[in-house]
């Protein structure tokens, strides 16, 4: 482990840090789900295909980089309360959502993109819409385990 990562995992920031980026996706995740995702209906069908790559490139600047941090923070937060002893419960959990949120993107939201980056097409819009669900739950729950956390630290 890199020493900047070491002090990190062992430091009192690593709740924070992981709390931090944890709610930033909860807070976007739900915008996504109620606002952005429903308004691909509304875009012309001549105009989609630039709409939605200008879309894939500016969500994955924000998205990815704390999609990052939060996974590595959680994997963290779950070595230390194992190092430590601690029954680790909260911590389980938070990994096990993080699975959740990442295969629901690789295996769900993923592939409607791409169908999506063909052309306009509603029925993949809609299943995007009731698919990403699954990540807005997921990311709920985390951003309460991260605060749960956060509280304990």
């Amino acid at each position: 482990m890199s020493a900047p990562l070491a002090a990190l995992a062992d430091g009192p920031l690593l709740p924070a840090v992981h709390a931090a980026a944890t709610l930033l996706l909860t807070g976007l995740i739900w915008t996504v789900q109620l606002v952005h995702y429903p308004l691909f209906a509304q875009v012309a069908p001549e105009q989609w295909c630039r709409y939605h790559r200008s879309h894939s490139t500016r969500i994955g600047w924000l998205v990815l980089p704390l999609m990052a941090i939060e996974a590595v923070t959680a994997a963290l937060l779950l070595a230390r309360a194992w190092r430590s002893g601690a029954a680790a419960t909260l911590e389980t959990l938070g990994v096990a959502l993080v699975v959740v949120h990442v295969a629901s993107t690789a295996f769900l939201q993923v592939p409607l993109h791409a169908r999506l980056a063909r052309g306009f097409d509603r029925a993949a819009i809609d299943r995007l819409v009731a698919t990403n669900w699954v990540r807005t739950i997921a990311w709920s729950a985390r951003a309460w385990i991260a605060l749960e956390l956060l509280r304990g630290a």
